[in-house]
């Protein structure tokens, strides 16, 4: 699968312009994070572009999210590797992570959240606003993106890449496609 079948496949899937922005975010977050970590960032960004693929059918029955994405993707021509990734980012102890892509998409995942959420309470809601430093004392406030899993984001650092630079790699990604995620 290519990323334009890809990216068709997703808009007939996912309902949410918000939502795919979000996969379009984790998508170039994965990109990046593949070139900082030897992957390859064309698989790298598929897995980031589809891993909510099955969101609006399981969104109430979180357990099956992910294990759907992969039943899905299962039909198409896409390695075994990807849909893994995909399967494990929500079902991280049902499916642990084997590869450092999945474990890269376990953490951008919510990553990718906090981030947007600093950018909405910035005074110009714009991402070319925000540096580490930012994202980082916004990391530090529990209260602040409460949904973001700052657990789920430090295991980057299994990855070999510490906290403060994950952020740095994942909010260069989000800003070079800021028009399309509306920051």
């Amino acid at each position: 699968m290519n990323r334009k079948e890809a990216l068709e496949l997703v808009k007939s899937e996912v309902s949410k312009k918000n939502l795919i922005k979000h996969m379009l975010a984790t998508e170039i977050a994965m990109k990046f994070l593949a070139e900082e970590l030897d992957g390859d960032p064309k698989k790298w960004g598929l897995a980031g572009l589809l891993h909510d693929l099955d969101y609006d059918k399981t969104c109430d029955d979180f357990e099956n999210h992910g294990i759907l994405s992969a039943k899905i993707l299962s039909e198409y021509d896409i390695e075994q590797e990807i849909i893994n990734a995909i399967r494990s980012h929500p079902n991280h102890e049902a499916y642990p992570p084997e590869t450092t892509m999945a474990k890269a998409l376990y953490s951008v995942d919510s990553l990718t959240g906090l981030i947007v959420a600093a950018a909405l309470m910035h005074p110009d809601k714009k991402l070319k606003s925000l540096d580490s430093d930012f994202i980082m004392r916004r990391f530090g406030e529990k209260r602040f993106a409460a949904g973001a899993n700052r657990e789920q984001i430090k295991d980057c650092e299994k990855l070999g890449i510490d906290l403060e630079r994950f952020i740095d790699i994942t909010l260069k990604a989000m800003q070079s496609i800021s028009d399309d995620l509306g920051l």
